[in-house]
């Protein structure tokens, strides 16, 4: 009955009773011619030694620590038995009496010897066999334990064995985690692993039930692991297996995944929900005053376009690093995605105080990219004050939002605090970008197209196809307002790839071969598949390419030269036709005439409107048309609207005119007769 205290001493008394009485039973059957008289302190002392000597026996035996214990417990048991023998027959005393008769029915001598000696040679081989028995069982045993062994030393999890709060074995694997070999553990109590002694308590008061503390490695440092405990008979006795699994990849991988939940991956600042929730906090907290800053980086598209994403990324990245880095105590920036971000500084109440916080962080731009090959970088910032500009959340941003709209119409790379005249006209703009977007499915957006004639033969050569949006509630939306919005906003890509469709489709069913001049975005020509799209529109419309003519302003080639020029030459290749638009104006460079493969130099109308009367302005019309003479490059003057103005084009030599004079803009069926011979125009009211 192992596990309990008293066990081993009563065993110890039942096998001194046992001696005991086999040497008295043995005593009372000896007959002799006389009287057997016993001393009774002798029998007292017998008595007494046998059970001392057998009690320590158990004892020793159920107890002993040494794995030779079992040696000192058989000396004891030996000693037991001999005391007991020896003790009792030093008290014995016989007294010849010859009336005592010996009975005639007492076992001779011969017979009596080999009885002994028989019962002796059966004792010997009983003993022998409960040897062989015990060797067998004690091998197998040490098997089992063995595999047992190997079992949990294979395990992942580290194990310990323990009585009470005590450290008997551990696996290899608790061994390693801690830092300690299985020797140096064994008798140690289990603050030696877990300095938590309140969880050591539970730990055993609550088996089979997670715990989670740290375990101490021999180095003195920590880490975060979950116990276990389950109850187990082992060694005679009731053992607890603690299972001891290491938390520091869990605990790890935790805190990544709390960290991208309430940051930005890319640049580690706090994401849209995290700055939300201390905006929220602020209000909820009744600040005195402080101030939502609202950024946004200034062309980034162009950055992602040109170098691509990567540099895109590391600009992202700089970004936050130099503006973080001017931020003073309390104040937080966040990315609220793409290249947006917000600033929130509390404790600036003041427009001044806000002002100075944006002309810090444009500051911190000006250095430029980590990249030396790229230009700077630069943001516009929209500025709400709470609680003047608003005492929600909604309305701060909204407002932020607003005034960085402002910001960026009023050139960029600057800042607008919030002011209430602002919002309509911001909210109309906004507005105007919503239904742009979906103008196209509606078929809102529609083509009038402007004939372009020659000035010697009187000839139509050609229509300018002209994107117009005539809008269900607000009517005809000039192209001068609602394409800068486009080419802000990038619906441009989709308008535009619309507009070239259409117009090549159109002029594909024309009776007279004339050619077509659709207007093309700088942000259409850097996409990469700009040319493919061309390509792809002309196959899908049947269009010849040499009928089909892109007109491209000068403006657009000053982003990237080397990329407009290539994708210009990829369209070259088509077979399409290229001109250059509005020269005479923004940036005009005589390089660029001989460095791009145009076909065609249209002059802008605001020069010929002064031909007239401006002899500066007819001296620019001169110099262009002799330059493109010289270039053997047509020129084509935009704008013309009276008969003065033809009969100066005349004399100068000029290859074709576009204008009122000679046509308005209006759909294809008012010109009719000039696509398709024999065939009359159609007469339609247009909107002035």
């Amino acid at each position: 009955m192992p596990g309990r205290r008293l066990q081993p001493a009563i065993g110890g008394l039942v096998v001194a009773l046992g001696i005991a009485t086999m040497h008295y039973v043995g005593m009372s059957a000896f007959k002799v011619p006389g009287n057997i008289r016993w001393d009774f302190a002798f029998v007292a002392a017998s008595l007494g030694s046998g059970a001392v000597f057998s009690i320590m026996a158990m004892q020793v035996a159920v107890h002993g620590l040494h794995a030779k214990s079992w040696l000192v417990a058989v000396a004891l048991l030996t000693a037991a038995i001999c005391s007991l023998h020896f003790t009792a027959m030093a008290g014995v005393e016989i007294v010849e009496n010859p009336a005592i008769a010996v009975p005639t029915s007492t076992i001779s001598d011969g017979w009596l010897a080999l009885a002994v000696t028989c019962a002796t040679l059966v004792v010997l081989g009983l003993g022998l066999a409960a040897i062989v028995l015990d060797i067998r069982d004690s091998r197998r045993s040490e098997v089992e334990v063995g595999r047992l062994r190997e079992l949990a030393n294979a395990s992942v999890e580290g194990l310990l064995i323990c009585d009470g709060d005590s450290i008997v074995d551990c696996n290899t694997s608790l061994a390693e985690l801690c830092g300690r070999s299985g020797a140096d553990l064994a008798g140690q109590p289990l603050k030696t692993c877990f300095a938590d002694e309140v969880v050591v308590k539970e730990l055993l008061a609550r088996p089979n039930e997670v715990l989670e503390t740290n375990l101490l490695h021999a180095d003195g440092s920590i880490s975060p692991v979950e116990l276990i405990a389950k109850p187990i008979s082992f060694s005679r006795g009731l053992r607890y297996v603690v299972a001891v699994r290491d938390l520091t990849d869990r605990k790890r991988a935790e805190r990544e995944i709390h960290f991208l939940a309430h940051h930005d991956a890319l640049t580690g600042l706090p994401n849209r929900n995290t700055f939300h929730s201390r905006l929220n906090q602020l209000i909820a907290a009744k600040q005195s005053g402080f101030a939502v800053l609202y950024l946004d980086l200034d062309r980034f598209k162009e950055v992602n376009d040109l170098f691509g994403h990567a540099i895109g990324d590391a600009v992202l990245r700089s970004v936050a690093d130099r503006v973080t880095a001017g931020l003073s105590n309390g104040e937080t920036m966040a990315r609220l995605g793409g290249d947006e971000f917000a600033i929130l500084s509390p404790g600036t109440a003041t427009s001044a105080q806000a002002s100075k916080l944006a002309e810090r962080v444009i500051g911190s731009m000006h250095s430029g990219s980590d990249d030396g090959e790229m230009r700077p970088i630069s943001t516009s910032i929209g500025i709400a004050l709470f609680p003047q500009d608003g005492t929600d959340s909604e309305a701060l941003l909204s407002h932020a939002d607003t005034a960085l709209y402002c910001a960026k119409a009023d050139g960029r790379n600057t800042f607008r605090l919030y002011d209430a005249d602002m919002g309509a006209e911001a909210r109309e703009k906004r507005l105007l970008e919503h239904d742009l977007r979906t103008a196209i499915e509606q078929r809102q957006l529609h083509l009038f197209f402007q004939p372009q004639q020659g000035v010697t033969s009187e000839d139509v050569s050609g229509f300018e196809a002209l994107l117009r949006w005539r809008h269900p509630e607000r009517g005809d939306v000039s192209p001068g307002v609602f394409i800068p919005i486009a080419e802000e906003t990038g619906s441009i890509l989709d308008i535009g790839r619309w507009v070239l469709r259409e117009a090549c489709r159109e002029a594909s069913t024309w009776e007279n071969r004339l050619r077509i001049a659709v207007n093309v975005s700088a942000v259409q020509l850097y996409e990469p598949d700009f040319a493919r799209e061309v390509h792809a529109i002309l196959l899908e419309t049947g269009l010849s390419p040499h009928l089909l003519e892109i007109e491209i302003t000068e403006t657009a080639l000053v982003r990237d030269l080397n990329r407009a020029l290539a994708a210009l030459r990829q369209v070259k290749a088509l077979g399409v036709c290229i001109a250059m638009d509005d020269f005479g104006t923004g940036y005009s460079s005589l390089s660029n005439l001989r460095a791009f493969p145009f076909d065609k130099i249209k002059i802008d109308g605001s020069f010929i409107r002064s031909v007239n009367s401006n002899e500066q302005a007819a001296a620019i019309v001169r110099a262009v048309l002799g330059l493109g003479r010289g270039l053997r490059l047509p020129v084509l003057a935009e704008g013309v609207e009276t008969d003065a103005e033809l009969e100066f084009l005349r004399n100068e030599a000029c290859d074709e005119v576009q204008g009122y004079l000679l046509g308005r803009p209006a759909p294809i069926e008012v010109f009719r007769r000039m696509t398709h011979p024999g065939q009359e125009s159609k007469t339609i009211s247009l909107a002035s």
